[in-house]
């Protein structure tokens, strides 16, 4: 194993850049939101530089994008409301895992750790897209962006998941793409762990600051 998980007791990740790249579904519900409300539609790849904090930024980026100004609060609503349909019928159409993250979160759960999640994404796409790709079960928590009352950046998740089992900030590590990720670990007392590909809205990872950064999952296994 890594030298970064000597003493750790627990592993959460971030889920839309860090295990999966969702773009491709994201892109498709809202772009078909936008045109429900009758807007231009941005291209997949606006839509990569949108995400990460969770869908109703995503929708409102979106909107301002393509109104340039920010959306009144009935368009908001209107939109993020298809949005959410959209993109609750085909979640996992073109959705796939990033090389190596099955083989890596099965040895680190045969290893002993408990794995949790910790997403922005609304909590009840979770479940659907892990079972997917048939990872559900190596979780023994997660975490959606409207789970609690706030999201990353704040620590707030992460410090309810190490509660949740009893195992303290110290002995936790965050892995994730975004500075929101390192700097939600890092106001949690976690070890953080970056990965340079994913969603960080064109930002180099180092510029976070993360305690380490990997080229692949399969360095936490090595």
């Amino acid at each position: 194993m890594h030298a970064i998980l000597q003493g750790k007791r627990l592993i959460a990740f971030d889920l839309d850049g860090t295990l999966i790249d969702s773009v491709p579904d994201l892109a498709i519900a809202v772009q078909r939101a936008l045109s429900d409300v009758g807007l231009p539609v941005p291209s997949e790849e606006h839509v990569r530089n949108w995400v990460g904090n969770g869908a109703q930024v995503l929708v409102e980026r979106a909107l301002t994008w393509a109104l340039s100004e920010a959306p009144g609060q009935v368009l908001q609503t209107t939109a993020y409301d298809a949005f959410m349909r959209h993109y609750g019928a085909a979640p996992n159409a073109l959705t796939r895992l990033y090389p190596g993250v099955r083989t890596a979160l099965h040895d680190l759960h045969k290893a002993g750790y408990p794995l949790v999640l910790i997403t922005n994404k609304p909590e009840r796409f979770i479940a659907p897209i892990l079972s997917h790709f048939e990872l559900l079960a190596l979780f023994a928590h997660c975490v959606g962006g409207d789970t609690l009352a706030e999201k990353k950046p704040s620590p707030l998740p992460l410090l309810h998941v190490a509660q949740q089992l009893d195992i303290p900030p110290s002995a936790s590590v965050m892995v994730g793409d975004s500075r929101h990720d390192i700097a939600a670990g890092k106001a949690a007392g976690f070890t953080t762990v970056a990965l340079p590909y994913g969603y960080n809205h064109g930002e180099p990872i180092e510029h976070s600051q993360p305690d380490v950064i990997i080229s692949s999952l399969l360095a936490l296994t090595e």
